[in-house]
């Protein structure tokens, strides 16, 4: 599936979003969002985690939670313990207004540290909510 990178680039572009982690039943603030664009290390297609990757490019985001409780729960989540990468779901708000965008990411790995954690993400789909 397709990123629309319209609708990215414009969330890329917005420094007034909250952006909200939602794991299980709990939601987690983030904060120092970022998303950029880079290359995949792939020469040609490939499987990783059951999907099929094609794409010479992959979209990464990068965020910190406060909350350590969640690496918990993040270890269930992640290649590597897993067969398969579970999809995270984070969604984006205006500080003002009511627009909200739905982003799916995999979880590539963490920084811990004794009060936040690093998330480093792949961005697989975006939807407007």
């Amino acid at each position: 599936m397709a990123i629309d990178e319209k609708l990215l680039s414009s969330v890329m572009k917005h420094n007034e979003l909250n952006h909200t982690l939602h794991l299980d039943t709990k939601s987690y603030k983030l904060r120092d969002v970022s998303i950029t664009k880079s290359a995949t290390p792939l020469t040609g297609p490939n499987m990783r985690g059951g999907v099929y990757f094609s794409d010479t490019f992959h979209y990464r985001m990068k965020a910190t939670v406060d909350d350590t409780t969640i690496i918990q729960i993040l270890s269930k989540t992640m290649l590597g313990p897993n067969t398969e990468f579970k999809n995270l779901k984070i969604t984006s708000s205006m500080k003002k207004g009511n627009t909200q965008i739905s982003l799916y990411t995999n979880l590539t790995n963490t920084m811990q540290s004794s009060s936040k954690i690093e998330l480093n993400m792949v961005i697989v789909d975006i939807r407007k909510d």
